[in-house]
């Protein structure tokens, strides 16, 4: 046993962080293994090292955590981090392609949306998205229009309304997550239009909510022109952004 214990310790210890581990010796259980952990506190004493290392054992793959442990990380680390549906996700440093498409989107939003009433934002911004009551997600989109933000600003200077628009940039570690999760995400919470980007086809899908339902949805390709639905006159030309 404690051969195989010593020759298997890091596959037990990434399995702890889990669940725990019951180790045997001839049939009967002897020993259990278990994640050690540590409540965050405002203590001052909580050395940025402790943060660090906590921070670091939720990259490795998402996490199940209640919306009070995904506060604690989020608030005390320095990584950025998206809770949806009780699933702590880590969010990577986005790659170069991936920041010159959201440049060249940002760029058209900010220009066809100057002097109107709604305004687009970048990430790194939060916002807070409820299924109902119990169920309270936090997403940071690539991309948003917000058409209410005056009003819905808190006493924290935070956003608690339904951005109009989201758009999230696909790379090799979110692909499944935006396509599939945040997309259920965004039709279940009031958001109207969503747009997937695709850089590694170039590709752009466009679908727009209605009832908690996708109403209508359209892919654009080549060197296609994207039209918005809900904003009319809002077009992003493919060739400008790949």
């Amino acid at each position: 046993m404690s051969t195989d214990l010593k020759n298997n310790l890091g596959k037990y210890l990434r399995a702890v962080e889990r669940e725990d581990v019951i180790i045997t010796s001839n049939g009967r259980k002897i020993a259990k293994l278990t994640a050690y952990t540590e409540e965050y506190t405002a203590d001052p004493a909580l050395t940025n090292e402790t943060v660090k290392e906590k921070a670091e054992a939720y990259s490795l793959f998402p996490r199940e955590a209640t919306f009070e442990e995904f506060l604690q990380l989020s608030e005390h680390g320095e990584d950025r981090y998206e809770y949806i549906d009780g699933v702590i996700y880590f969010l990577a440093t986005p790659k170069t392609t991936h920041q010159q498409v959201l440049g060249e989107l940002f760029g058209n939003f900010y220009n066809w949306f100057s002097g109107k009433k709604c305004r687009p934002l970048l990430a790194p911004y939060d916002i807070t998205l409820k299924r109902n009551a119990e169920n309270i997600n936090i997403v940071q989109p690539d991309l948003m229009v917000i058409c209410d933000l005056e009003d819905k600003l808190n006493e924290k200077d935070s956003y608690m309304g339904v951005p109009s628009l989201l758009v999230e940039i696909l790379s090799e570690s979110s692909r499944g997550k935006d396509a599939v999760k945040k997309l259920d995400l965004y039709m279940s919470t009031g958001v109207k239009e969503y747009w997937i980007v695709n850089p590694f086809n170039r590709e752009v899908t466009l679908f727009l909510f209605e009832n908690n339902d996708v109403l209508k949805n359209a892919t654009y390709k080549n060197n296609e022109t994207v039209s918005s639905y809900i904003f009319e006159g809002l077009k992003v030309d493919l060739k400008d952004i790949f």
